[in-house]
């Protein structure tokens, strides 16, 4: 608990601290387990109750660890016009990745488009996505 109590304080005196905090929990641990629900909600004067809302209501936020690498991938109607609705059906029964739908990032002139933790890779076809699956595993 002292990593998450070092996150806690990283974000002292700061307005609306519980989103932030909530993903830096999420990028060092994996996922917000109960344990830091509890501190983080004794921390900042709030029941368990709303913090497990705002971490079961944002899809960023996960209460367990994935056991599978996770790919966020862009389903934007400019990735839709690109082909990434081919490219996810071909990741569907992959029990290698746990792919994630995002709407937008940013990139559109260059989509389909993918996200691995926080690195964005574009351009992408069959060819490409299964190569950065395979890199994954």
């Amino acid at each position: 608990m002292d990593s998450i109590q070092q996150i806690i304080a990283a974000h002292a005196g700061r307005e609306g601290p519980l989103l932030p905090i909530l993903h830096d929990v999420q990028a060092e641990f994996g996922h917000v387990s109960e344990d830091a629900i509890r501190t983080i909600a004794a921390a900042l004067n709030l029941s368990r109750a709303d913090v497990h809302g705002v971490v079961s209501f944002y899809h960023d936020f996960h209460e367990a660890p994935e056991a599978r690498a996770v790919l966020k991938l862009c389903r934007a109607e400019a990735c839709q016009a690109r082909g990434v609705e081919a490219l996810a059906a071909g990741l569907a029964d992959n029990p290698r990745v746990k792919v994630e739908a995002i709407y937008c990032l940013g990139l559109c002139s260059v989509g389909p488009n993918a996200m691995v933790g926080d690195k964005v890779h574009a351009r992408l076809d069959a060819a490409k996505l299964g190569a950065l699956v395979e890199a994954l595993a």
